[in-house]
């Protein structure tokens, strides 16, 4: 089965990336999204939500915590979530890995 991947703004203002649960109260294994300003403009990054006490995605969110969700997240957003949060690099059609088309 697929994972429904969302992300969200909490109440604190962090943009969340995670696995909603099917009955909608949690979202499970929660990356936050961080800007990093660089040379070349702005780029996203991933971070577990416990970081710097916590160095794996996981553990979870009460979706009463959310203040707004975004109607889409990009799929290489959904990708990248899904390859740190497993750990396991995902492969588009042809056998090339996501990054390996981000590089082109």
């Amino acid at each position: 089965m697929p994972y429904d991947i969302r992300l969200v703004k909490l109440i604190n203002g962090e943009s969340v990336i995670g696995k909603w649960s099917p009955d909608g109260k949690t979202i499970s294994d929660p990356a936050v999204l961080q800007t990093v300003p660089s040379q070349q403009g702005v780029q996203m990054m991933l971070l577990p939500f416990g970081y710097p006490f916590e160095n794996e995605i996981t553990g979870e969110i009460s979706t009463a915590h959310v203040l707004y969700e975004y109607k889409k997240a990009p799929e290489e957003l959904k990708t990248k979530y899904l390859e740190a949060a497993s750990n396991l690099t995902l492969t588009a059609p042809g056998g090339a890995s996501i990054s390996q088309l981000l590089k082109k």
